[in-house]
């Protein structure tokens, strides 16, 4: 076969499904009419180096290369033969077959263990309650990882699964050290990438290359595919794009670059990709082209024409997950994190509900580039169209929405929408914690699937939010997650620490809201990340309004992002270890009891939080007033109606009784027969499955049109206020 565009993601992103973005291109590309063809070099030189050809190879290489051992590689080596034997049935099971090996794998005594497993002793602990497959995955990952450790020490000291030579990408102001490595000889991995690469291009004869770089540990790789395509087809082009290029080659100025691309690209790949493709053609001049650097009389130009416009959302196709290994994918569990176990284990297919970020004001985050500043949402219809087309592709089910913030009105949308096609699927997203998720959207969410979403807690305290510009309360995001916790979705907080100006108090106070909404039961994942400053963010643009000092500009001829500051309120890299070791703790339920200061071996002050803040917002009343503009929804079955005769005292008067049958649970309810027999009728005209939609005022209208009097008193009072769980919503 052949195609004109050959998509590569270089080695490594994750090992449990494709990263997006060349799936998004070969979509838009399909709308063109345009052949091309995918590849994942990550899986693919995994697969090649864990099997037992591959380990056969590798442990005959290291012996065969004399060299000073650990003690660590030294059992590994030893264990050679255990490795070779047990490999291909690990990574089999990892790929989700033959799941009956988790009960080998967890007696201890089948797979080989070096010095990885000495750090997770206490598995029942951490993975207790996870049953029997997670803890085979969290074992085999462990297996993998000791492979790992002595393919860094003895064969090449960049191996990652995730982060192959990530030094040499992150922030690397100057080409230098890069552009050194790759005139050294291949290393070991090298040469299983450039093998792979070899047989593609001998098959595909493209025209062009396109690699998609999302990460630091994906650019040494994709200089080195470059380099070998340049050498070896110097006819074809070869062009780089992805997150990378997007945040940290904007001022790009190295000509040595353009030694191994002939093209960058910046933003969204498909306007620039379609005239890199006709000026390839002949049928566009190189003025034409849009957000492409490119070499001109030996000096980086940058060429934007503005005349050229981006496609619009609903224009750029449906993306296309073909000639991916997708039974291949391996699931791993590094670590007991529910939602870092969610990113690492099963296949999800990626797609987003909007362009852009809805907020667009946090004051860390680049809001200056297009990727967050350009939002523009899909439909609920058509996003459920590709849902579909894209289950018929991979035969999977499950959906991580990838939007830097999913808008809740669209997340209420793209809900109804699955519900009334009789989508059944798993989805999970980011979100921003705010008042809009209601209880009620939070029940409607399940109800589509919906089984978790992540969002930036970030510093926990509203002085610092308010800075940040996040637009919410420590006292809203306990709420918010409180719905979503009561609603059965699994919530997940972005926690920083090191912003500008937050001080020691600050940050035990951070950690003191953070160790309440564990408590409560509210939050069942985090994770503390230091701050970092980026060029192109509010506070890398202003450092000074945020009482911070630039020790370093970002400004070289490479890469530029990242920036290191100076700010004197504490030493933010002092708490990073306690954080984290608490954390740990609070997830497990553990250590709540616990004094903050023990957590740290530096002298910390009291945190001023009230023992009981998050309680006492959990407690505030939030249903006081009904909006008479909601939505009223109904997703439940149609509840079984009787009358019958009530006696007291000799008086008898008819009652009605309705039955609700939920998935789990059933419940009756008895109110006057007027009442009962409207409520019944009223819940079919709301059924989701009718094409009108009744607001709370019309419904109160039709209510007192049948002559009934006190809705209020009725419809927000039990039993009535309690039919929520079994599908009647306020949206």
């Amino acid at each position: 076969m052949s195609a004109k565009v050959f998509l590569i993601t270089p080695p490594f992103t994750q090992l449990n499904t494709p990263y997006p973005a060349t799936a998004y291109l070969k979509g838009f590309l399909n709308t063109k009419g345009i052949s091309s063809f995918q590849a994942d070099l990550g899986i693919e030189v995994t697969l090649a180096l864990f099997s037992k050809k591959g380990l056969e190879e590798l442990f005959a290489f290291i012996k065969g290369n004399a060299q000073e051992l650990s003690e660590n590689a030294q059992r590994i080596l030893a264990l050679a033969d255990d490795y070779i034997l047990t490999i291909d049935a690990v990574i089999n099971f990892l790929q989700g077959h033959n799941p009956t090996l988790a009960h080998l794998i967890c007696k201890r005594n089948y797979l080989p263990e070096a010095s990885r497993f000495a750090q997770h002793d206490d598995l029942n602990w951490a993975f207790g309650n996870m049953g029997i497959q997670d803890k085979a995955k969290h074992l085999a990952t462990m297996y993998l990882e000791d492979l790992s450790d002595i393919i860094m020490e003895c064969v090449d000291p960049h191996f990652g699964f995730s982060r192959y030579a990530e030094r040499l990408g992150r922030s690397a102001n100057s080409f230098d050290e890069l552009y050194d490595s790759l005139l050294q000889e291949y290393t070991y991995i090298d040469q299983i990438t450039i093998n792979l690469l070899k047989e593609r291009m001998e098959m595909l004869q493209p025209q062009m290359v396109a690699l998609s770089v999302p990460f630091p540990g994906n650019l040494y790789a994709s200089f080195r595919c470059a380099q070998w395509i340049k050498q070896h087809y110097p006819a074809v082009k070869v062009v780089m794009g992805g997150g990378f290029a997007n945040t940290e080659l904007r001022s790009l100025s190295d000509a040595r670059v353009f030694e191994f691309y002939d093209f960058i690209t910046l933003d969204d790949g498909e306007a620039p990709i379609e005239n890199l493709l006709q000026y390839i053609d002949g049928n566009k001049t190189v003025e034409e082209l849009k957000r492409t650097f490119l070499l001109q009389d030996s000096k980086v130009t940058y060429i934007n024409n503005q005349a050229c416009t981006d496609y619009k959302q609903g224009q750029v196709g449906t993306p296309d997950y073909s000639d991916f290994w997708l039974d291949r994918y391996v699931s791993a569990i590094e670590v007991a994190n529910p939602m870092h176990s969610l990113w690492s284990d099963g296949r999800w297919n990626k797609l987003t509900m909007a362009h852009g970020c809805y907020w667009g004001k946090c004051t860390f985050c680049d809001i200056s580039l297009d990727y967050i500043a350009r939002y523009e949402p899909l439909t609920a219809q058509i996003l459920c169209d590709r849902m579909e087309q894209i289950i018929a592709q991979t035969g999977e089910t499950g959906f991580h929405f990838v939007d830097e913030a999913a808008p809740p009105a669209l997340m209420r949308e793209l809900a109804l929408e699955i519900i009334r096609r009789k989508l059944v699927v798993s989805w999970w997203t980011n979100i921003r914690f705010e008042k809009s998720f209601t209880r009620d959207l939070c029940m409607l969410l399940r109800a589509s699937g919906c089984i978790a979403v992540s969002g930036g807690l970030e510093v926990a305290s509203d002085r610092l939010l308010q800075l940040i510009q996040k637009g919410i309360t420590v006292a809203q995001v306990a709420r918010v997650n409180k719905h979503f916790t009561e609603a059965g979705i699994m919530v997940h907080a972005y926690l920083m620490y090191g912003f500008p100006t937050q001080t020691a108090q600050e940050t035990i106070d951070s950690m003191e809201m953070v160790r309440q909404m564990f408590q409560a039961g509210i939050l069942q994942s985090a994770f503390w990340h230091q701050f970092a400053m980026t060029a192109h963010s509010p506070v890398g643009l202003e450092p000074a309004k945020f009482g911070v000092t630039k020790q370093t500009e970002a400004i070289g001829s490479f890469a530029n992002n990242d920036i290191v500051h100076v700010d004197t309120a504490a030493d933010h890299d002092s708490f990073g270890y306690g954080l984290k070791k608490s954390l740990h703790n609070y997830m497990h339920a553990a250590c709540f009891d616990h004094p903050l200061h023990k957590w740290f071996d530096f002298k910390v002050p009291k945190t001023t939080v009230a023992p009981d803040y998050i309680i006492n917002a959990l407690n505030e009343d939030e249903y006081a007033g009904m909006k008479p503009n909601a939505k009223v929804i109904y997703l439940g079955k149609p509840p079984k109606l009787e009358t019958f005769i009530k006696s007291k005292k000799g008086n008898q008067w008819e009652v009605a009784s309705l039955t609700f049958q939920g998935k789990t649970e059933t419940l009756e309810i008895k109110t006057d027969k007027e009442q009962g027999a409207w409520l019944a009728a009223m819940l079919e005209k709301l059924s989701i499955n009718n094409i009108k939609a009744y607001t709370l005022q019309e419904v109160k209208a039709d209510y007192e049109a049948a002559g009934l009097e006190d809705f209020e008193l009725f419809w927000d009072n039990k039993p009535v206020n309690g039919l929520y769980k079994f599908g009647l919503l306020r949206l």
